[in-house]
């Protein structure tokens, strides 16, 4: 199908929300945003769907995290509401439908997404990249919790790797057409080896701490 976005959209998107990232932790920044962004309409092509929905509903999912990380997904949904120029290329039930969306895309929530707006981004959220999804985990634990020495840290990287992407892990996939699946045994396999998992980390924090220096 057709994703072309309506420019106009995209430049408010632009120029109005995506900006917002810039003062998140370094996982959530303007950059996750794009990648989230670009995936999400990789993966629209394969249905039937509104192409600035999903658009809008990928830009906003993490803008609720200027109210922290706890209940972030509903504080978006709740800024996609709120946001009267969204009515310019939106009616009131789309505009709702994006708000749903944006509230399911979180890994830990206990239930699936409602619509196929909510899994296509919330699969795309998920950017199983292994060196990506390791620094991230790494960038997360030095930005949240930077009382921990290098053994809190690591211990932090540790239990939170094998409770989100462990075999029986609380992430789960949602589209087929997604590389996710092939991925996340790569990334499995990672953490299943503690010595590689420890030599990824340390090379991993290393580097994050020259780069804050």
């Amino acid at each position: 199908m057709n994703v072309n976005v309506n420019e106009e959209l995209i430049r408010y998107v632009e120029r109005e929300i995506l900006p917002r990232y810039d003062a998140f932790d370094r996982a959530h920044r303007r950059d996750h945003a794009l990648t989230v962004i670009a995936a999400s309409l990789r993966l629209a092509r394969y249905y039937e769907v509104n192409p600035d929905m999903v658009y809008a509903v990928a830009a906003y999912h993490d803008t609720g995290l200027r109210e922290g990380r706890g209940r972030h997904h509903e504080a978006s949904a709740r800024i996609v509401r709120g946001d009267r120029n969204l009515r310019r290329w939106f009616t009131e039930a789309e505009v709702a439908t994006i708000a749903e969306a944006t509230e399911d895309h979180r890994a830990s929530s206990g239930r699936p997404p409602r619509t196929i707006y909510g899994r296509i981004v919330a699969e795309a959220d998920r950017v199983i990249d292994c060196e990506t999804t390791l620094r991230r985990t790494v960038q997360y634990g030095l930005e949240h919790a930077p009382e921990l020495d290098r053994e809190g840290q690591f211990a932090r990287f540790a239990e939170h790797l094998r409770t989100k992407y462990g075999e029986g892990g609380y992430l789960r996939l949602w589209l087929p057409e997604s590389e996710n699946a092939s991925r996340l045994d790569e990334l499995r396999a990672v953490i299943r080896d503690d010595r590689q998992l420890r030599v990824r980390f340390d090379e991993l924090y290393d580097d994050e701490l020259r780069r804050e220096a």
